[in-house]
């Protein structure tokens, strides 16, 4: 005989699940060590050396205090410490820097380069960092460092982000960090007008569309708004790019 079937039969404990694992994308650079790339290291250092030399020229030719307070200046100098850090980097096969510095060192410059050649190459009088209002000449210090910081050096920035940075590094949270600095500058740049003397020969504001003597802080504001949204509209290009563009084959150079 079988014994009887209890009445009652105790819950059983319930069988747990097996957790649900999210996914999380890991970047090439933390599975896959790095190798020293001596090429991408002296294409590096060859601009920073460019971004050094542009300043210098304008140092030459100008006022140190005018000269480092533009934006294209300063963008030049952030990135030719970036570029001197990656060399470095990459000749000792070391890993890259945090994409947040050297994106925003890729923004600045190439922000730099549309300002100008959109808003100020054709200016009358011409744009000057010097302040001087007479159009500089072909082959001399003043036309060099132009080209040098708004052309070659953007150029330069991009070549390198194109073809020997791996991808995707930068993020949609970076967008917003980036804007700081050119809240910071605008800032500063209306801040020093207030201590310059109004019949300076160079003038009080180094661009024109953030002159507020002969704009009023209402338009100048309104401009630095709209430089501003093109900035991070900008910032939100090259992320998408950086999502989209072909990682760079990893080769031993």
């Amino acid at each position: 005989m079988t014994a009887p079937i209890p009445r009652d039969i105790p819950d059983l404990p319930a069988i747990p699940s097996p957790p649900v694992l999210q996914p999380s994308p890991v970047p090439v650079t933390a599975v896959v060590a790095p190798i020293r790339r001596p090429w991408v290291a002296l294409f590096r250092l060859g601009t920073a050396l460019l971004a050094l030399t542009g300043i210098a020229l304008e140092l030459m030719i100008g006022a140190p205090s005018r000269i480092l307070s533009h934006f294209g200046v300063q963008a030049a100098a952030l990135l030719a410490v970036v570029m001197l850090l990656s060399a470095s980097r990459s000749w000792r096969a070391r890993r890259a820097l945090p994409s947040g510095l050297s994106g925003a060192a890729l923004l600045y410059m190439v922000t730099s380069a549309l300002t100008y050649h959109v808003l100020l190459a054709h200016t009358t009088p011409p744009f000057s960092m010097t302040g001087t209002s007479a159009i500089p000449e072909r082959w001399h210090a003043q036309w060099g460092a132009l080209q040098i910081l708004y052309t070659v050096l953007p150029l330069a920035a991009l070549l390198d982000w194109l073809l020997f940075t791996p991808a995707p590094r930068l993020h949609l949270r970076q967008a917003a960090a980036w804007l700081v600095f050119p809240l910071a500058y605008l800032i500063f740049t209306l801040t020093r007008a207030l201590f310059i003397p109004s019949d300076s020969p160079r003038g009080r504001y180094l661009y024109p569309f953030l002159d507020a003597a002969a704009h009023g802080y209402r338009s100048t504001l309104a401009n630095a708004l709209l430089i501003g949204l093109a900035i991070y509209a900008l910032a939100l290009l090259l992320i998408a790019l950086d999502h989209t563009r072909p990682t760079p084959t990893r080769r031993r150079v």
